[in-house]
């Protein structure tokens, strides 16, 4: 390694990688000696960046937490995991504000060397998703972040929240879980004001409030297997039951099921759900390869009736007709 502020870089990034690395483990990696390292310590420090050091048989150098972001020091190949990964949420949807994830990348682009940074513009730029993009509505950060840690702490909130009705409401919530879904950001939870099991929508939700009451999560309890089914089972118009004949896992595999609630039978697979719409349903039934019989409701069938004129009609148009 050629230059001391090389190494003194290098330093940053062994402490930001490992939590308690000693003099002579810094000193061996860092091919200098325990003294030299003291002094690069020394100029970390004398640079505003709070580096501390425990005594003992089992003591060792580590970045101070809690007093300001240090220099971010990354590999290249770190610095293609944050990119992509930055990439990847704002197609999810799942960055607090755009503006974030966009100042983000241009910061960790305007720092890479020429080597990195033209491979990496050039996979932003051509870099292809199967799923469409997610146009959502992102949490506050500070929201989010909130209710992450107290569900973490098992600690009971106070939230401020705005229903879908524009109706404000202060409550007190046993945060079980925070999930994404679908673009979305969801609060699974004990509500105290109805004294229920609900789910909150987090981009709803004003502020967070923290309380000295503590809980437990049920045993067993799934936040994710709770949120799809409660989304699969909301107030739509249509109940639907079909039972498909084909393999339960195949069918599982093609099937939304946060949409969705499938039940493995001798004759096949039944399939529950809710619609607002019969002819969205209609599609997602003439998309599968399997046979399939409506138990409910009969306007389905009317809607399939209607899905296969369209495409009868579809199959005898020629070139040319429709301009005509």
């Amino acid at each position: 390694m050629s230059h001391p502020l090389t190494r003194v870089l290098t330093l940053l990034e062994l402490l930001q990688s490992n939590a308690g690395l000693t003099g002579p483990e810094l000193a061996d990696r860092l091919d200098t000696d325990a003294r030299t390292v003291r002094r690069y310590i020394a100029h970390l420090r004398d640079l505003g960046i709070p580096v501390q050091a425990e005594r003992g048989r089992y003591g060792g150098y580590q970045l101070a937490r809690g007093y300001r972001l240090p220099p971010l020091v990354l590999t290249n190949d770190e610095a293609l995991a944050v990119v992509l990964g930055l990439l990847a949420a704002e197609r999810l949807g799942m960055g607090t504000t755009v503006l974030a994830a966009v100042g983000a990348r241009a910061k960790i682009e305007r720092v890479l060397p020429d080597a990195l940074r033209e491979p990496l513009t050039a996979m932003g730029e051509t870099l292809s998703f199967t799923a469409n993009a997610v146009i959502a509505q992102a949490p506050e950060s500070g929201v989010l972040l909130a209710l992450a840690q107290a569900s973490r702490a098992r600690t009971t909130v106070g939230i401020n929240y705005r229903s879908w009705r524009q109706d404000q409401t202060e409550r007190d919530i046993d945060p079980y879980g925070v999930v994404f879904h679908t673009g979305r950001w969801y609060l699974v939870g004990h509500d105290h004001l109805r004294d229920d099991l609900r789910t909150f929508r987090i981009d709803r939700v004003a502020s967070v409030h923290p309380r000295t009451k503590t809980f437990t999560i049920p045993d067993g309890f799934d936040p994710v297997a709770h949120l799809t089914a409660t989304l699969a089972h909301g107030p739509y118009r249509w109940q639907v039951e079909v039972t498909i004949h084909g393999p339960f896992d195949e069918i599982a595999r093609r099937l939304p099921r946060s949409a969705v609630t499938l039940i493995a039978q001798p004759t096949g697979v039944l399939m529950q759900a809710r619609a607002e719409r019969l002819d969205g349903m209609a599609h997602m039934l003439a998309s599968l390869e399997w046979p399939f019989t409506i138990h409910r409701p009969d306007e389905l069938r009317s809607a399939l009736r209607n899905l296969a004129d369209q495409l009868a009609a579809a199959a005898e148009r020629t070139p040319g007709e429709l301009s005509r």
